[in-house]
């Protein structure tokens, strides 16, 4: 903590606390109280069951979580594998080069997911390429929405990366294609895992986009709690925001273990 005194310790701790649990964390325990109940008629739920969670884990709710996991993966590799690459190749650019990448990559982020939701349809509804009413067309939704987090985190590792080692392992007669997978990449290795589990926790929770392209079979989880909640449904609906944000925090646990492994090698 970069406050040294002990009152202002104290005072960052209050703002913190004033600030983080009504929110942050109190939105997410009403969520998580709400699953567990059949009632909320006072100023806590009642009727306690966990009813809620055998049907959130079953059927088409397990499907849906599947879906969502599926989707998610894919979306954040290729992600990552673009964002990677488009990164790499800015970084040989001069600055205006660089400008005008970033400046793309970031559109998608620029406008609501739902404008890019319907850009997309718009444009793989009609042969060649005829998306529309498949799983890939969602898959590809959430790649376009994440792909700019992995590109902008993959480039501010790279502008931190010192050249030395690139240029150590070229003097030696090391190829570029052995400097980029032997130097290069395994340096950039945590902030790589970092993206992943950015681009992964963001398409697990995108809802807009998705809207508008999930066909009848394959529905991701967010698109089961929307229509959860709609119809009066909440406290299922609570059950399955619960069972989505556990899934998300697991993944996102082992993938900061395998960052903080890379980084110590």
């Amino acid at each position: 903590m970069l406050v040294h005194s002990r009152k202002g310790k104290w005072a960052t701790w209050a703002v913190f606390f004033l600030l983080f649990l009504p929110l942050f964390a109190l939105p997410l325990l009403v969520v998580l109280a709400a699953s567990f109940a059949t009632n909320w008629s006072s100023a806590l739920p009642s009727g306690l069951t966990t009813g809620h969670y055998t049907a959130a884990t079953r059927g088409a709710s397990l499907q849906a979580l599947t879906t969502s996991l599926v989707t998610a993966v894919a979306a954040s590799l290729l992600a990552l594998v673009v964002g990677t690459w488009a990164a790499l190749a800015a970084h040989a650019l001069k600055r205006r080069g660089r400008q005008v990448l970033d400046a793309l990559f970031m559109l998608p982020v620029a406008v609501p997911s739902v404008v890019v939701g319907l850009a997309i349809l718009v444009a793989f509804s009609q042969p060649p390429m005829l998306l529309n009413g498949t799983r890939w067309i969602v898959i590809l939704a959430h790649t376009v929405l994440v792909t700019a987090f992995a590109h902008q985190s993959v480039s501010a590792a790279l502008a931190r990366l010192d050249p030395a080692y690139e240029q150590a392992a070229a003097s030696l007669g090391a190829r570029p294609s052995y400097v980029l997978w032997r130097v290069r990449l395994p340096l950039l290795l945590p902030s790589l895992t970092a993206a992943a589990g950015l681009c992964f926790a963001l398409s697990m929770g995108e809802l807009s986009a998705t809207m508008m392209l999930y066909p009848p079979d394959w529905t991701p989880l967010p698109v089961q709690i929307y229509a959860a909640s709609d119809r009066g449904a909440l406290f299922t609906g609570s059950a399955l925001a619960v069972v989505l944000m556990t899934t998300t925090v697991l993944v996102l646990f082992a993938v900061s273990r395998i960052r903080t492994k890379a980084s110590y090698r």
